[in-house]
C-alpha cells in the first residue's frame, strides 16, 4: 500500500478491510517520515504493532 491510500483509509468513515500478513487490522496512526503505520488486530485484542506501510494490503 502507498502512503496516500493509507491516509485515505485512515480518514474514511467506511469500514475498509486492510490486511497485514493475511490478518485483518485497523490502522490507528501513520508515521509518514518513517513510512510506518501503527495497527491493531480487528477484534477484542487492542495490542498495537508498528509495521511498514508497504506491507499493508487493501482486501
Amino acid at each position: 500500500m502507498d502512503i496516500i491510500r493509507a491516509k485515505q483509509i485512515l480518514s474514511s468513515s467506511a469500514d475498509i478491510d486492510v490486511k497485514f500478513n493475511g490478518t485483518s487490522v485497523w490502522i490507528d496512526e501513520l508515521k509518514e517520515n518513517e513510512q510506518m503505520a501503527v495497527v491493531h488486530l480487528r477484534g477484542p485484542l487492542e495490542e498495537r504493532t508498528e509495521v511498514s506501510i508497504a506491507d499493508l494490503e487493501e482486501a
